[in-house]
């Protein structure tokens, strides 16, 4: 019976993965739209995120209620955070940390409130709550107080435009196992990909997460700007130039006085 011996312990992973016989809950989500286009006279919109908690009949009812997350991020990029200070009567900047890594737009929304719903080393791991992003910076003894104040000063500016939010009840149970929420955008929102990730605790355990994508970009004539300013800058700056010239030009004539 050697050989049986080398195959339990395969047949007990495969028993004990995902797509085995005891997998627990899985997530299935929609979202109401994929694609959000924005034009000259877009002043911001909402999507729509249903799910629907799915458990095979291997899986065991869970006693305690279910907690979901829901967090809409856009694409990481570098942001400089600088102070200004007030020197010989003139307010400049004088001190700048750099951030690394920080989400263009961040979004979370839950049933209820996110500390409540898991440890803070499982929320950190995962990055679901504000205050849990983790914001990559060169930080040294000497400065490590000072970044942190950057930090703090960063997030409260992105939370002030509604690009960093966190909504606690957003998320609603039409049922036991399922649930929506409405995810506003802003009017500034950037442009870009996305990311809808959405997490299923129950009992502070992480049980499911779930991905999806979503795009925001410009269309029209606002598109082609866009396009024509970040792929060929010199052609977009000689045109504004030109159309500068031209609209003096034009102005100059009509408002003459003979």
């Amino acid at each position: 019976m050697p050989g049986w011996r080398f195959l339990l312990p395969w047949m007990l992973a495969v028993f004990l993965l995902p797509g085995g016989v005891l997998r627990a809950e899985q997530l299935v989500t929609s979202l109401s739209q994929e694609s959000v286009k924005i034009t000259s006279n877009f002043t911001g919109t909402e999507i729509v995120v249903f799910g629907s908690i799915e458990r095979d009949a291997a899986t065991v009812a869970r006693a305690a209620g279910y907690d979901v997350v829901i967090v809409v991020s856009g694409a990481l990029q570098p942001v400089v955070a600088r102070r200004k200070e007030r020197v010989l009567g003139l307010w400049i900047n004088r001190t700048a940390h750099e951030f690394f890594q920080v989400p263009s737009f961040y979004s979370a929304n839950s049933n209820r409130p996110i500390q409540d719903i898991s440890i803070p080393k499982v929320l950190e791991r995962h990055q679901i709550g504000v205050d849990n992003l983790l914001l990559l910076a060169n930080v040294t003894p000497e400065t490590e107080e000072q970044v942190v104040e950057f930090r703090d000063a960063l997030l409260r500016l992105r939370r002030s435009k509604a690009l960093f939010t966190e909504r606690s009840g957003a998320v609603e149970f039409l049922s036991p196992t399922l649930f929506r929420t409405t995810i506003p955008l802003p009017a500034i929102v950037p442009v870009g990909e996305y990311r809808v990730d959405i997490f299923l605790f129950r009992g502070g355990a992480l049980l499911a997460n779930n991905s999806r994508a979503l795009e925001v970009r410009k269309t029209g004539f606002e598109q082609y700007v866009f396009e024509l300013a970040h792929e060929n800058a010199a052609v977009y700056g000689m045109t504004t130039i030109v159309l500068a010239l031209a609209t003096g030009w034009f102005a100059g004539v009509i408002f003459r006085k003979d």
